[in-house]
């Protein structure tokens, strides 16, 4: 049975003008699962001019900063309630493990609360003045509205680093939902509602990018832009600030290397190159797809990884046994198919996988794959996959390590493995990348910042530094001695 979502704009659920919808396709059974609003331009001016409206009218603006955090703390506390019901449905849209979902869904009710508690942190500062003659104050005031686009996985909690510093500074906001998974984000608006934030602060539509995506970037009351998604788009998304001069934060694509020297533990070498690039079937921004081995490891590090692999279970994303589940579209398993191929014939070599699961005729299966790579021109190499495939690659000495490394558009994140400690700080200050971990991958705190470095984008999420960006600095300097202004035609 086709289940129905609805938008929700000013308080209320509905949905899309002309009542147009389209259907949400469940990855592991390749099926239609859900029924989904398709917003026009005008159903985006209608959230947007809602969200103003809050901005400026309304209980949202009286409220004191600490009363936004009371808020955020009882949307904390349903969504560590609601969390595994969350989690099905993210799995059902995604196909992303059950396991991992509501881990998600926990560890995002985790991040409202932080960003809770930074609701009243906003403190400004009084400058010194020369002479004593003005009081000099600065604060922090929120930006107004805010458009925020979500990509389709591990939605719940990529929005929650946009939407909990968003609202914790004072703003109001319009979440656009990814076109290829949308459900999740329209029933964690149901958790909206229940906490009781006034109508208007929270929207959340969906719909395609032409014209919905559009028609929210390029709206003249948008003041700030928060996209999570891949470069193609960014580049459109660009140019459409031009027309209201919208901050922007761009977390776009990644090909993370992930260096391992041969002074390392192998058993957390393995875990973490498999946790960095078959979790979430690879399909993460984040994903470790460049394993750079040393020449003295590579053949044992290559054949422990290959061994490991194969006992990967493939199977539904909703059972707990699953290790890894299906893509979440087919086009992107087809694209993948296509760059590897290209790859092979380049002179690539598969040590494993790289087919659809002879088990699986339904979904969006692949399986977890492994190629030697000689040459970092191979497209697998270049090109972001989102999939489930580890290009590795051998250094013979740390130099070499840090140039195969930044040899790429992309500068997300990266991994360095090794117990010499002057050597990891090392190459963590000379790599370019937002995010590095030393002998761990994919680990993840809401007080830490993350985003990238050249292609890979630009600001900051999560952390402090994320609420300030949602904000503006504003000066007053007053007269603080009671004397008329002086003649300015007079010099003193």
């Amino acid at each position: 049975m086709v289940r129905s979502f609805e938008m929700y704009v000013d308080g209320a659920f509905s949905g899309a003008e002309q009542d147009r919808r389209f259907l949400s396709v469940n990855p592991a059974t390749g099926e239609p699962w859900a029924s989904i609003p398709d917003a026009s331009a005008a159903d985006v001016d209608r959230a947007i001019q809602a969200a103003h409206r809050a901005f400026r009218q309304g209980p949202w603006p009286k409220l004191g900063a600490s009363e936004r955090g009371e808020l955020l703390r009882k949307l904390a506390d349903r969504l560590a309630r609601d969390g595994d019901s969350l989690g099905r449905i993210e799995t059902t849209d995604t196909g992303k493990l059950l396991k991992e979902t509501t881990w998600q869904a926990a560890n995002t009710a985790r991040i409202y609360s932080y960003y809770a508690g930074l609701a009243d942190k906003l403190e400004g500062r009084i400058p010194p003045a020369t002479g004593n003659k003005l009081l000099n104050l600065v604060f922090h005031e929120p930006v107004g509205v805010v458009a925020a686009i979500i990509p389709w996985n591990s939605q719940l909690q990529l929005a929650s680093y946009k939407i909990a510093p968003a609202l914790a500074a004072g703003n109001t906001i319009v979440v656009k939902a990814s076109e290829d998974a949308s459900a999740p984000l329209l029933a964690f608006a149901r958790v909206m509602a229940e906490v009781g934030f006034p109508p208007g602060v929270f929207n959340v539509i969906s719909g395609q990018a032409d014209p919905c995506g559009i028609a929210l970037t390029r709206h003249p009351l948008v003041r700030r832009i928060a996209f999570t998604g891949g470069l193609e788009t960014a580049r459109r998304i660009i140019p459409n600030t031009a027309h209201n001069i919208a901050r922007l934060s761009l977390e776009l694509g990644g090909k993370s290397p992930v260096i391992v020297f041969e002074d390392a533990d192998l058993d957390s070498v393995v875990n973490g190159a498999m946790a960095g690039i078959f979790g979430a079937s690879g399909q993460s921004c984040a994903a470790g797809s460049r394993l750079m081995l040393q020449d003295n490891i590579y053949d044992e590090v290559t054949a422990r990884l290959v061994a490991r692999t194969k006992a990967i279970r493939i199977g539904d994303p909703l059972d707990p046994a699953t290790d890894m589940g299906p893509l979440a579209t087919d086009k992107q398993r087809q694209r993948i198919e296509q760059l590897l191929a290209q790859s092979l014939t380049q002179g690539a070599k598969l040590l494993c996988g790289g087919e659809r699961p002879a088990d699986r005729e339904n979904g969006f299966y692949y399986t977890p794959t492994i190629v030697a790579c000689d040459s970092q021109d191979y497209p697998i190499v270049r090109e972001e996959l989102f999939g489930p495939v580890l290009s590795v690659l051998r250094f013979k000495d740390e130099n070499e390590a840090i140039a195969l490394a930044d040899d790429s558009q992309y500068a997300f994140a990266g991994g360095v493995f090794t117990r010499d400690f002057p050597k990891a700080l090392r190459v963590c200050r000379a790599i370019q990348a937002g995010r590095i971990w030393v002998n761990t991958y994919r680990a993840t705190a809401a007080n830490v910042p993350f985003g990238g470095f050249r292609s890979s984008g630009y600001g900051r999420e999560g952390g402090i530094e994320a609420l300030h960006d949602y904000t503006e600095t504003k000066a007053v300097m007053i007269n603080a001695t009671g004397e008329p202004v002086a003649d300015p035609f007079v010099m003193h």
